[in-house]
């Protein structure tokens, strides 16, 4: 078993980009004097996730070495795994105005200044390369690929700094910073801890999953993300508002830990399986639950891709065990949850929905099988959707 002080964060050290007060005096007193990029809420989210040691050991935007070796190779240039770039584009005028060497004020959505970069470099790249790479495909449908070609052509450089850390004013309890969440393990004598990634409301088969991994370890650490995800996904106060129906009423409350996770989804499948594995590693977990196609949309990759590729890395440099279920069904043999490893029965005698068929059923008022859906989660969704 391994025990929570020796799960290091990914690359050794959990990075703080939080400006100190004097820093963040300092930079505010320069405000009206920096060059001013806007950020998107994919960035917004990004820069959080930095500067909160979420993408430790990352301590800012990717230089072109670290670019090119994640994209190539998902390694870091110093041989750290890290399978996602993590990058800042711009439009090409954009970086033409801003030098090399200077601090660039970082503003929100509602141009208020919430950062800093250290602009270090200004590179070129090929988005039908980093397309067909890390998505796998260079289908303008698909999410991922979308945001990519539709982004600027120069990715800017270098180390950031987060002005503060703002309360989330949608799940400010739930909050919980990778310092924090390893805070908790400890004090809750927790060794082993298994991390679970949803961008969708809790199921029967997730509920199943969760449960087998609970048998093994000590905790788990469900972790929602609440960051950008697709228009039609279920919205995250809904999604938040299931996972506590599910915790009061269905779970042990003393071994599960709620928890919102600010990054936003590429839904680069496989390789955001990874991505998704190391950031569980720097809130302190020591495993990771990875289920049929994981982070996957569409058509565009395998059924267990997102498992298949954790045997390309060493697992001892990754340093995160990835806990691997097949796709979990009702069995009306055997009257339970189940998956083809445990059950005996056949195509028929199993219960399992499509998420579109499931979203047809509650848009219409209509309740999905118990088997599928725990009856309180399906009205709260009932309820959201008719809205």
């Amino acid at each position: 078993m391994i025990h929570i002080n020796s799960v290091l964060p990914h690359g050794g050290q959990l990075i703080d980009r939080i400006a100190p007060s004097n820093k963040r005096e300092e930079f505010l007193s320069q405000k009206d004097n920096l060059p001013r990029l806007r950020l998107e809420e994919r960035t917004i989210s990004d820069l959080i996730m930095i500067a909160i040691g979420g993408f430790s050991p990352l301590k800012g935007f990717m230089e072109q070495a670290d670019y090119h070796s994640v994209v190539q190779n998902m390694h870091l240039s110093n041989g750290v795994p890290w399978s996602i770039p993590i990058t800042l584009p711009v439009q090409e005028e954009v970086a033409n105005s801003l030098k090399e060497g200077e601090l660039i004020r970082l503003d929100n959505l509602a141009g208020e200044f919430i950062g800093v970069l250290e602009l270090t470099q200004k590179y070129k790249y090929q988005k039908n390369e980093e397309a067909i790479k890390v998505y796998k495909t260079e289908d303008e449908k698909h999410p991922g690929v979308q945001v990519l070609y539709k982004q600027g052509k120069i990715n800017l450089a270098g180390s950031i700094w987060l002005l503060e850390r703002s309360e989330n004013k949608l799940f400010p309890k739930y909050q919980i910073d990778p310092r924090e969440s390893r805070k908790l393990f400890q004090e809750k004598k927790w060794s082993t801890i298994v991390g679970f990634q949803t961008r969708n409301p809790i199921h029967r088969a997730h509920e199943y999953i969760q449960k087998c991994a609970l048998e093994v370890v000590d905790g788990l650490f469900l972790h929602p993300l609440v960051g950008a995800t697709k228009s039609d996904d279920i919205p995250a106060d809904v999604r938040m508002k299931c996972y506590e129906i599910m915790i009061n009423n269905y779970f042990p409350q003393k071994r599960v830990i709620l928890a919102i996770n600010p990054s936003a989804m590429r839904y680069a499948g496989p390789r955001e399986a990874i991505f998704h594995a190391i950031i569980r590693k720097n809130y302190g977990c020591t495993h990771f639950i990875v289920g049929r196609d994981h982070a996957g949309v569409g058509d565009y990759y395998g059924t267990y891709d997102a498992q298949d590729i954790f045997n390309e890395f060493d697992l001892n440099a990754l340093g995160i065990i990835p806990m691997k279920f097949e796709h979990a069904f009702y069995c009306k043999r055997t009257q339970q949850m189940a998956t083809s490893k445990t059950s005996p029965s056949g195509e028929n005698e199993r219960i399992h929905l499509s998420g579109t068929k499931v979203r047809e059923m509650l848009r219409s008022g209509e309740m999905p099988p118990a088997q599928f859906s725990r009856p309180e989660v399906a009205a709260e969704l009932i309820k959201a959707m008719n809205n």
